[in-house]
């Protein structure tokens, strides 16, 4: 096995030894161990809800910056994201995917400091094992993806142009190789009707606020036929201004899901037709538009996948297959899977008898012994698949021609 340290001498391991490359990834992870848990715990201690993630990314960006990485910040114009760089930049491109946003009352009840911290911990330890490597190595700092911004504001701007591999992972309370995560949207369906008084000259008004409640009646029907992974759920936004005056206006606002992208536009597309026939029925005018960024599905890499996975079970963890029939909500790195080449798989740090994510024991979790150890176990098995993508070109080849195979069957 080659002795010399890439960190000193500034050369690479062989590509044709992969193991050597591996030993150091892991020697290089384990002496950062107490820092990274350091890292995830003072995130923890200081949970920072969407849009408000300044000190969380003031720290990340600082351990970045101290281990050599060229640090931009504020990328595609959010204050909280930014972009850490290192390699040659001619050659495979990966990004390491760093999210640091924490629920608002519940703090990191997703475990957010735990992902921060792995990408954190992969990303410093392949510049350490490999030095500044052929190719790009990119730290990417995701923000929150209300109002529009997160990775779909960083897809549009073009920070995955190019990448051969998008790496993070999830805490949760399954052990599954990747995420069974839906397409989702919102979208804003207004009433305008016509205001009168309801014993003064009812036969004038045109009841807005009726025809709405109409559009709830008709989905609940539409909601009993719709394919698995579909669902539609509204709520009353505006519903009137007084009891003795009928709606001139009326207003929803509602999320849809669908297991696939275009199952979700199939699903848009019956909302409308539906707003339409109860203002025809109703008298009234309908207006329906999107409210806000479209999630598309997450669609998993199995290249890369399978690499992670064998990576992982190293550390004793070993992954399986999402179970049939079970979606685990929606997210924006839907947006970065269906470009370039992703994984999203999902590491429990606790155990679905005990609880789910979203709730105080989780966010508990997220600081525990088990924790720690799935978090170390990630930043190896993260660091390893970057290394593969960056040392064997046909790693990157392999997993672009899965994608493209899986946008060709829709999956």
């Amino acid at each position: 096995m080659p002795d010399d340290h890439p960190g000193t001498h500034g050369r690479t391991l062989p590509v044709d030894a992969p193991e050597a490359v591996y030993a150091r990834v892991r020697k290089e992870v384990a002496a950062r161990a107490d820092r990274l848990w350091d890292t995830a715990l003072a995130l923890h201690r200081d949970p920072e809800p969407a849009y408000e993630e300044h000190r969380a990314a003031r720290l990340l960006t600082a351990e970045l910056a101290r281990d050599g990485f060229r640090v931009e910040r504020g990328t595609a114009g959010l204050t909280t994201a930014f972009t850490a760089r290192a390699g040659s930049g001619e050659g495979p491109r990966v990004a390491l995917l760093l999210e640091y946003d924490a629920l608002p009352g519940l703090g990191h009840a997703c475990g957010h400091n735990l992902i921060a911290a792995a990408g954190l911990g992969a990303a410093l330890a392949v510049r350490a094992a490999l030095g500044d490597p052929q190719g790009s190595l990119l730290a990417v700092g995701t923000p929150a993806e209300e109002r529009g911004g997160g990775k779909v504001a960083l897809v549009e701007a073009g920070v995955f142009d190019g990448v051969d591999a998008a790496l993070m992972v999830h805490p949760g309370v399954h052990d599954w190789s990747w995420a069974p995560l839906t397409a989702s949207t919102q979208v804003r369906v207004g009433f305008h009707g016509r205001a009168a008084h309801p014993t003064g000259n009812p036969t004038q008004g045109i009841d807005a606020l009726g025809a709405l409640i109409q559009l709830f009646n008709t989905l609940g029907v539409l909601q009993r036929r719709l394919p698995p992974g579909s669902h539609v759920q509204g709520i009353v936004t505006d519903g009137g201004r007084a009891t003795n005056i009928v709606p001139e206006y009326a207003e929803g606002l509602f999320g849809l899901r669908g297991a696939t992208t275009a199952a979700l536009e199939a699903l848009a597309g019956e909302l409308e037709r539906c707003a339409e026939g109860v203002a025809a029925a109703t008298g009234t005018k309908a207006i329906v538009e999107r409210a806000g960024s479209r999630y598309e599905h997450f669609r998993d890499n199995p290249v890369l996948t399978a690499r992670f996975t064998d990576h992982l079970a190293r550390a004793g963890i070993h992954l399986t297959e999402p179970e049939s029939g079970v979606y685990l909500g929606s997210s924006d790195i839907g947006n970065v899977s269906t470009r370039v080449p992703a994984i999203h798989p999902f590491l429990a740090i606790m155990d679905a008898a005990d609880g789910s994510d979203h709730t105080p024991r989780f966010a508990e979790a997220a600081a525990s012994p088990r924790g720690r150890r799935v978090l170390l176990a990630a930043a190896e098995a993260l660091a390893c698949t970057a290394a593969d993508v960056l040392l064997h070109p046909e790693a990157a080849a392999q997993a672009h021609a899965a994608l493209r195979e899986r946008a060709e069957s829709c999956l």
